[in-house]
């Protein structure tokens, strides 16, 4: 299919051939018929990506700092590239589309294919002939409204939800301060709801549309005047603002013409340096819009499809998208009139020219359309292959595409070298596309039993989110394959279970997980400095992790597993690796959470059968700017600091040693023992019984946590 892409780091704008995506569990897959694209998100977008690296970082001091702080515990090498991936990583703009359900996934009821719906989100209803789309911000079509009007709805939302923060009542008098899109459609929902309207706008030509839509509206000079008169001299009961200017101007003539404790609503991008006597004074109340309604923002509404009590909530974003549909199909809100440009999405580039104005000339309403009738949905698309290129016996399929892929993993294996990249996937198409493309990949799909049953590929690689590794493990290994499998390897005992039964059944394939520390160059050197010392060991480990909002994906249980599952076992292997021995037991306790966290600020120690203990403080409450992770070994006379992989300090005899090198974690040397296993048909590069004794003790500490006693494990 083809798709308008943003490249960040360079500034391009592309059509791109990539892969129809997969629909997943409450998701819809629609063909698109047309979608809007946003003068005010997408422009900016647009103009970012455009500057100079040094404009860019002018525009995002914040982004800045966040950079400098990494690259003072991380080294600048690793910071730059890691800065330079991210900003390679391709855009797919657009929030607001319409089209023909042609597939659902899972737990999609009341959705039929064939159905016509609006579709909303960004990164979902984006510029694309197909769009994978939640349930939650999926709206059914009646007949008598087109895919081009449907194509609005999103944006018509944005201006409902802003309309319904005034509290408006009938018969109010309501000033729209800027009659672009937003405001147009923010004028006609406020005429439909029987309150009085006057538009504020300095484009004439927009007057004139406001005009023929049965608006009344005045210039910015004639506003205060104009006002005064509209309103009988009371001043309006409301004013919302839409215009979209960096400029004070629209927030302080908001003041002006408002009424004695008026409201006012900024519902566009506009200067928000209110005027302090004007507005106390009257006693104004001033709200900022915050896009759709109710669920925005909120995972568990937009991704998980849990909607809200309509008897508590009664308007969300998905009851506005409706409210908005059923506005056209009453001819209540008229969005036909408001189409200034066209363009098929194969031309879709030279929307962006319009809205940036490189292509010079009036615009508002800007739409890509997109090819009527069947086509053939192609879930995997080719690259152009090398001929020559040498066939190694480690052929690589890889599951899953996004930012750690490409920044960390897919790097690390090409450096590791004896790979021959074969096919990639990942559900949405589009990463998948730009990781194929990038790194040499035969072919870039959106369907991960393609790479499992692909009978070119003996090796699968699976970076996906942590609730399917084990699900895939398991697919992977009953088709013959070896598995490399990021962490965590499960995420519950049930999983953990049917894969330790899967491996005794697959006395062939070779599984490793991603513990890259204990191949870490300054790892193997600590391991080497006491592996003679025969005496048990006090290994201390202290992660300063960084604070992660408790509704990130990772601290969910039943998809990242939490933190300590998800990653806190890279350091419990750790300390299993330097000791040669799996834990026998944990005690676990956490700081309270305090609504703040979630059993990430946790101290845990661990037994071993030689004696050794081991301690792990993860901690979430710390700088991100102190290095990250440091570990302490005391054995046999010995002690030795490994700082942040960066250096190893060894004291012994009262004497001290020191080794510096660049930051290395390992990520390189864990994939060339790997792929050695796999060629020279040895071992496991991490012994099994070590990496489900890793796994089984993360399960061990969180309940420990929980009942506050010692787990045996």
């Amino acid at each position: 299919m083809k798709q308008l892409l943003q490249n960040i780091k360079n500034g391009k704008s592309t059509i791109e051939d990539v892969p129809v995506p997969t629909p997943l569990n409450g998701q819809a897959l629609v063909k698109v018929g047309a979608s809007l694209v946003s003068a005010g998100t997408e422009r900016m977008v647009v103009e970012f990506a455009e500057k100079s690296l040094a404009g860019k970082a002018r525009s995002r001091p914040d982004l800045v700092r966040q950079v400098i702080d990494k690259a003072r515990r991380e080294g600048l090498l690793n910071t730059a590239q890691a800065a330079f991936n991210r900003l390679d990583q391709p855009m797919a703009l657009g929030y607001s589309s319409a089209g023909t359900i042609v597939a659902l996934g899972k737990n999609m009821g009341g959705f039929k294919v064939g159905q016509r719906v609006a579709c909303a989100g960004g990164g979902y209803a984006v510029h694309a002939e197909y769009n994978v789309i939640p349930r939650n911000l999926l709206t059914p079509l009646p007949k008598n409204v087109d895919f081009e009007s449907a194509s609005f709805t999103t944006l018509g939302a944005i201006a409902l939800h802003g309309f319904r923060l005034a509290e408006p009542q009938i018969g109010e008098n309501i000033a729209v301060i800027g009659l672009g899109l937003l405001g147009l459609l923010t004028a006609q929902i406020a005429t439909a709801a029987g309150c009085n309207v006057l538009g504020i706008e300095i484009d004439s030509e927009r007057i004139k549309l406001g005009s023929s839509l049965g608006i009344q509206a005045v210039s910015r000079e004639k506003a205060v005047d104009s006002s005064s008169a509209f309103t009988s001299n009371r001043g309006f009961d409301i004013v919302l603002i839409c215009a979209d200017t960096s400029s004070n101007d629209p927030i302080e003539l908001a003041g002006l013409i408002a009424r004695d404790r008026a409201r006012v609503v900024a519902t566009g991008a506009v200067g928000l340096t209110i005027p302090r006597k004007i507005y106390y004074e009257k006693e104004i109340s001033i709200i900022n819009s915050r896009s759709y309604g109710p669920g925005r923002y909120d995972t568990d509404y937009e991704e998980n499809g849990q909607d809200y009590p309509v008897g508590y909530i009664r308007w969300t974003e998905g009851r506005n998208f409706e409210a908005v549909v059923d506005l056209m199909s009453k001819s209540k809100l008229k969005v036909q009139p408001l189409i200034t440009h066209r363009f098929p999405i194969g031309q879709g580039i030279k929307a962006y020219e319009v809205i940036t104005g490189k292509k010079k000339g009036n615009f508002l309403g800007v739409l890509l359309t997109y090819p009527e009738g069947t086509r053939k949905e192609e879930k995997t698309i080719a690259f152009p292959s090398d001929a020559n290129r040498k066939s190694e016996l480690v052929k690589l399929g890889v599951l899953g595409a996004g930012l750690f892929a490409n920044s960390i993993l897919l790097p690390s294996i090409k450096k590791a070298g004896g790979i021959e990249l074969v096919g990639i996937a990942s559900s949405g198409g589009l990463n998948a596309q730009h990781s194929g493309k990038k790194f040499g990949f035969k072919y870039a799909t959106s369907d991960e039993n393609e790479i499992i049953n692909d009978t070119r590929i003996n090796t699968v690689a699976i970076l996906t989110r942590h609730d399917s590794h084990a699900d895939l493990v398991l697919k992977a290994l009953k088709a013959g394959k070896h598995v490399f499998v990021e962490k965590p390897l499960a995420i519950n005992t049930g999983q953990l279970s049917r894969i330790s039964k899967q491996l005794k059944a697959n006395s062939q394939s070779l599984l490793t997980v991603g513990f890259n520390r204990r191949f870490a160059p300054l790892a193997g050197q600590l391991k080497s400095s006491i592996v003679n010392l025969q005496s048990s060991m006090y290994v201390h480990y202290r992660v300063n992790a960084g604070y992660i909002p408790i509704d990130h994906w990772t601290q969910d249980p039943e998809v990242g597993g939490g933190r300590i599952v998800g990653e806190a076992c890279h350091f419990i292997d750790f300390i299993t690796f330097l000791v040669g021995d799996s834990p026998i037991s944990v005690t676990a306790h956490a700081l309270p959470d305090n609504g703040k966290y979630r059993e990430d600020n946790v101290t845990m120690t661990l037994t071993f059968p030689d004696g050794s203990i081991g301690v792990v403080d993860y901690l979430a409450n710390g700088d991100k700017s102190f290095p990250k992770e440091r570990v302490e070994v005391f054995c046999g006379g010995q002690v030795s600091l490994l700082d942040d992989f960066v250096s190893l300090e060894t004291i012994r005899d009262g004497r001290k040693s020191r080794v510096k090198s660049a930051q290395d974690k390992g990520w390189v040397a864990e994939w060339t023992a790997f792929v050695h296993s796999i060629r020279e048909g040895g071992g496991p590069s991490i012994p099994y019984e070590q990496l489900i004794g890793v796994t089984k003790s993360t399960f061990a500490a969180v309940e420990s946590i929980r009942t506050n006693q010692i787990k045996e494990i």
